[in-house]
């Protein structure tokens, strides 16, 4: 799962190496905590939000395939 969102968000943004991407796992639940640098903030929320949207879409169809819930969190 971090793989795949460091994959999508590197493809977006202008500065790839400063896309960290942490992943917490719980019993049931993983959160993944993406931080990018600030001038690529907006790029990762797409308009309206479309964009995140769409990567927790994924994340979330990827996660079900192992019986697990995922959530993408954006730190700023």
């Amino acid at each position: 799962m971090k793989e795949l969102i460091e994959y999508i968000v590197s493809s977006l943004v202008d500065k790839p190496d400063e896309v960290v991407v942490r992943e917490v796992q719980g019993e049931r639940t993983m959160v993944i905590e993406l931080k990018v640098a600030r001038e690529d903030l907006g790029k990762v929320i797409g308009k309206q939000g479309r964009t995140a949207r769409a990567m927790r879409t994924l994340l979330n169809a990827a996660a079900t395939k192992i019986n697990k819930r995922a959530v993408l969190e954006i730190i700023e």
